[in-house]
């Protein structure tokens, strides 16, 4: 069986996804933009942790909630999300989003 979304929901700090099995999960944003799969973003995370700064100073897109800015089907198998911090590039699979959620709702 193919499972696909029937609803995606912004619910304030996470993305809401009705599955066609029923099963209701959420996806906090920021979980989903720390999970990006883009190029970019898979390079960055396979990089050594650098060291914390001390007193770290944050840009101002920092310093603001991350938000969904849009999100938007690609093809029939995913979903592109752009975020408030200006990245956009990545296209979370259907089988992704799946694997992302937390706890089925009761």
């Amino acid at each position: 069986m193919t499972l696909t979304p029937l609803s995606l929901k912004n619910a304030g700090n996470a993305l809401q996804i009705e599955w066609s099995d029923g099963l209701t999960q959420r996806i906090p944003w920021r979980k989903l933009r720390d999970s990006c799969p883009c190029a970019s973003c898979r390079i960055e995370r396979s990089k050594p942790a650098k060291p914390q700064p001390l007193l770290a100073v944050l840009s101002p897109a920092e310093a603001q909630p991350l938000e969904p800015v849009s999100m938007r089907p690609a093809g029939n198998y995913a979903y592109a999300i752009a975020f408030s911090d200006g990245h956009s590039s990545g296209i979370y699979s259907l089988e992704l989003l799946r694997q992302l959620g937390e706890s089925p709702s009761p």
